[in-house]
């Protein structure tokens, strides 16, 4: 028997768009995201979705849907989210093929780490590479 169990991401971007499904549509199939909840209104519309990448994970919803955090939103920018790949030119390829628009291509940085940029369907600049910030050291 395996022992395993989830831990849960302590941080986790909250994003909204005005078609929620495509932005899904393009996290999981240009990005390699797996969608792992997924709330819908009668209509269809986009309550809350849950979308995981390694040990990471972002929340998607609807924008105009009313409410506290979309109000809050209304006026909001693009964000800007980073994503640690294990290899940067796989994961470009793929989005590229998807026709995700491309900021900034496969680079090598002065800190070691190789990134690429894109803009997703939103408007969200999305990062993603090699460097893997350390984290807290966990005791106990």
């Amino acid at each position: 028997m395996t022992d395993t169990h989830t831990v849960s991401p302590a941080i986790c971007p909250a994003l909204l768009y005005d078609d929620a499904h495509a932005a899904i549509r393009q996290l999981t199939d240009a990005f390699g995201f797996a969608r792992t909840a997924l709330y819908e209104s009668e209509d269809g519309t986009v309550l809350h979705a849950e979308l995981v990448h390694g040990n990471g994970m972002v929340m998607v919803g609807s924008r105009g849907r009313g409410g506290i955090f979309d109000q809050a939103m209304r006026q909001a920018g693009p964000a800007g989210v980073y994503v640690v790949v294990e290899d940067t030119d796989a994961h470009h390829a793929r989005a590229a093929e998807h026709g995700v628009e491309i900021l900034m291509p496969p680079t090598d940085q002065e800190y070691g780490s190789r990134d690429y940029m894109a803009r997703d369907v939103g408007g969200n600049i999305w990062t993603f590479g090699t460097y893997a910030p350390k984290g807290p050291e966990i005791i106990g």
